[in-house]
């Protein structure tokens, strides 16, 4: 009978978890987004803030490069041989 009373409270005790998992893991998961956000706009805010008023200043039509081009580097045509394969049947 022991048994059969531990099994039950088991049984009981993970249907209960399962309710308050799904009651309260979207507050959790909102908490930490917000978190998160909070967070990455302490890191990041004030350089959108800037890049936003940057953009604002220009006029429709302008063209805007954010970066410099890459310089390519001279590539090594001598990678290795060349060898043909031929089928044998």
């Amino acid at each position: 009978m022991a048994f059969l009373k531990t099994i039950l409270i088991i049984v009981l005790i993970y249907y209960l978890f399962k309710i308050l998992v799904k009651m309260f893991a979207p507050k959790i998961f909102g908490y930490a987004a917000r978190k998160t956000q909070e967070h990455f706009n302490e890191k990041f805010g004030d350089f959108a803030q800037q890049n936003n008023a940057q953009r604002q200043n220009d006029q429709v039509g302008d063209v805007i490069i954010d970066k410099k081009p890459s310089r390519k580097t001279s590539s090594n045509n001598k990678v290795g041989d060349y060898i043909d394969f031929e089928e044998i049947d």
